[in-house]
């Protein structure tokens, strides 16, 4: 007797269709397309993000500092928690000097409590941007693990200007993936948002209601 997995599997044999060869299909990004310069490339970024709802500033690196102490008074953050490593983490706890800073090094299971409903923003590294479509590129690990951005009521971003990218097809290949394919990664392209039947849109439901992304241009 046929089961529904065979009569399935069947039907899809029988279909005559033709595979396409990686060397037939090509697409081409916006940036790609128009062989556009990095500045134009961060205003389409960072245009596409706040269309979607996040904060976007463009800085030097050294005002990074006054740029996070300014939005700790801004949003009354009051406790934060960063990764163990990265190129910025030094600054950016120099940049969250007046408040409670945790380093999320102890396991999950320990303090999940206290990071669901204690802490008011996650603080991460981005590894790459997309400036096509507006996302962020997210290499999560035990450094910076992916909870940083998925939990806490308010996720900032850090990328450098030079990590900006026309397309996800660009990232790979200049970060050279092929040779070290990164094992968990994020795409992030706004605050968490969801409808109900009636197509009310609403913010923060599954994860952080607001995306602040600083984007360093010097670097």
């Amino acid at each position: 007797m046929n089961t529904a997995k065979d009569n399935i599997l069947a039907r899809l044999r029988s279909a005559g269709a033709v595979p396409v060869h990686s060397e037939s299909y090509s697409s081409s990004s916006w940036g790609e397309m128009y062989q556009v310069e990095k500045n134009e490339m961060v205003d389409h970024f960072r245009q596409a993000l706040t269309e979607n709802h996040a904060q976007v500033s463009v800085i030097e690196l050294s005002e990074l500092q006054e740029t996070l102490q300014k939005l700790c008074q801004d949003k009354g953050w009051r406790r934060a928690v960063t990764g163990n490593a990265g190129a910025y983490l030094e600054t950016i706890r120099q940049g969250l000097f007046a408040i409670e800073v945790t380093a999320l090094e102890q396991p999950f299971e320990r303090w999940k409590s206290e990071l669901f409903h204690d802490v008011d923003v996650g603080i991460t590294h981005a590894a790459a941007g997309i400036a096509d479509t507006g996302a962020l590129v997210l290499k999560s690990g035990s450094a910076e693990p992916r909870t940083l951005s998925l939990v806490p009521p308010c996720h900032v971003a850090v990328l450098r200007q030079s990590d900006l990218f026309a397309s996800l097809s660009q990232v790979m290949v200049q970060q050279q993936w092929s040779e070290e394919m990164p094992t968990n990664l994020l795409l992030i392209s706004g605050p968490s948002k969801t409808a109900d039947i009636q197509r009310t849109l609403a913010y923060g439901a599954h994860g952080p209601a607001e995306l602040v992304v600083i984007i360093l241009s010097d670097q």
